[in-house]
């Protein structure tokens, strides 16, 4: 296969030296880019297996929470449970921030205004406890739902960027630092063929001039 070389290139000295500084810069940047992907694969591994577990043990947590409230619908009907549950107080507000990983901006949920513990607001006579146990249940899995939330968040946007990285360093490997190595290896063919005929046309006019003073 012929080795493709880079447009546009004379083959002089300075372009040879203008083609090693090229070819130093992209294989260093070859190397730190191989080196930012493979620790943003080790943390979106990271970030998938903390995902995995919370998510495991929320679905347990929804089991129980939805259990409760089935129980309580079935002691004082459907009708009541859900004329109850408007009365909800609000839990309170999120706003969103910017993390950074690895140089990666992902969005961040700050859960700062949400509230943990909330009072039930209906009166205790016209209710029962297993409508008390999903009130505390359901929210209790609010600030774990915002963070399940930030993970998959986290998880995407790293998806996105380790995909971007891993472009870049096939760019640099398969095409641009195998062209520049082709390119120099042609220049310094050209120049030593240049310098071979150079070599030989004094050699010749020494002759010529050593014979004409014989």
């Amino acid at each position: 296969m012929v080795e493709q070389i880079l447009d546009g290139v004379s083959p002089t000295r300075m372009e040879l030296l203008e083609i090693r500084k090229k070819l130093t810069l992209a294989e260093k940047g070859h190397k730190l880019l191989e080196e930012k992907r493979d620790a943003l694969v080790e943390r979106f591994f990271d970030i998938i297996e903390k995902r995995n577990k919370l998510s495991g043990e929320m679905d347990e947590e929804f089991e129980g929470a939805f259990l409760s409230l089935i129980q309580a619908q079935m002691i004082m009907g459907e009708k009541k449970v859900d004329d109850i549950s408007r009365l909800t107080e609000d839990v309170g507000e999120i706003s969103f921030e910017n993390d950074n990983i690895m140089g990666v901006k992902i969005p961040k949920m700050n859960a700062d205004g949400i509230k943990t513990t909330i009072k039930p607001t209906y009166g205790f006579f016209e209710t029962c406890s297993k409508l008390d146990d999903a009130q505390r249940k359901f929210n209790a899995l609010v600030s774990k739902l915002i963070q399940l939330a930030d993970l998959e968040g986290g998880i995407k946007s790293l998806a996105v960027e380790i995909e971007k990285t891993k472009r870049r360093v096939n760019v640099l490997e398969n095409t641009l630092i195998p062209k520049l190595y082709a390119t120099r290896k042609y220049i310094e063919m050209q120049l030593e063929e240049r310098e071979r005929e150079d070599f030989f046309r004094r050699k010749r006019i020494k002759n010529i001039l050593e014979s004409k003073k014989a």
